[in-house]
């Protein structure tokens, strides 16, 4: 794989996906259908969807691709592939909170080495370097030319006084009994692959997730935490999070800074 060009694709391709995304966001009235699932889809997650998975077809056609719009793609089998989710957190799009991300990722034998999260509603954008280290990139946000970028890393925690962060839309009790183990200074939520990123930043030290989510979630801020030098383990037994299982189905999970001694589940 030529990672230069990886990431020039995958950055382009988030932000023009972006711009279909904040131009229905702006609208008065948007179409809010329901998935088999039950799980929301707007004309948003569906626009993002097709330039993405267009985008990454015309540039590596060799390459398996899943992408959580088109269910067809939910069958294919392989440990190296790339992933999308193009409009992460569709209920905080929906509810107009801002807290979505587009999410694209290159898992290789199992494990996400290059990705970018684009948070348009925000103006932030996390990606991978062609070397695999992670970085933000402030500015215009031009497509065909990257912007000032700061190197990203975890947080040094102290185990006495963490920041957590959690979820905005499936916190429970579980979770809250969780965190409950661990000495808290503060607590943040944020919606979709966020939690990722604030890990991958050092403003927060750990996210645990007990609660179903898919391969096409987590692979793109798996990355980032990944080349931030952060860690993403099962929630179970600690053993890393792996991708192209079976069904792209997740167990649950804690991402977290290394630094932070994990409590057993």
């Amino acid at each position: 794989m030529d990672y230069e060009n990886l990431v020039t694709v995958m950055r382009k391709l988030s932000l023009q996906a972006g711009d279909k995304i904040m131009e229905i966001y702006g609208r008065d009235d948007f179409d809010v259908k329901s998935k088999s699932d039950d799980s929301p889809v707007t004309a948003a997650d569906e626009a993002a969807d097709a330039i993405i998975s267009a985008g990454l077809r015309a540039a590596f056609p060799d390459v398996m691709l899943v992408t959580e719009e088109q269910s067809a793609t939910h069958d294919a089998k392989g440990d190296t592939f790339l992933i999308v989710d193009p409009l992460d957190g569709t209920k905080e799009f929906i509810h107009r909170r801002g807290d979505f991300t587009v999410n694209i990722a290159l898992v290789e034998n199992g494990k996400p080495t290059r990705g970018v999260v684009y948070a348009p509603a925000k103006s932030r954008m996390f990606f991978t370097l062609a070397d695999g280290k992670s970085v933000e990139e402030t500015g215009d946000f031009h497509k065909d030319q990257v912007g000032t970028v700061t190197p990203i890393s975890v947080s040094d925690a102290d185990n006495s006084a963490l920041m957590v962060v959690a979820s905005k839309s499936h916190r429970d009790q579980a979770t809250d009994d969780y965190i409950g183990k661990y000495a808290v200074r503060d607590m943040t939520s944020a919606g979709s692959s966020l939690k990722f990123c604030l890990i991958a930043t050092g403003e927060a030290d750990v996210y645990p997730r007990l609660g179903r989510t898919m391969e096409w979630d987590t692979a793109a801020g798996h990355a980032v935490l990944l080349g931030a030098g952060g860690d993403v383990v099962r929630f179970d037994d600690h053993t890393p999070l792996t991708y192209g299982k079976a069904d792209f189905a997740n167990p649950f999970f804690i991402a977290h800074s290394p630094s932070v001694a994990l409590k057993p589940a």
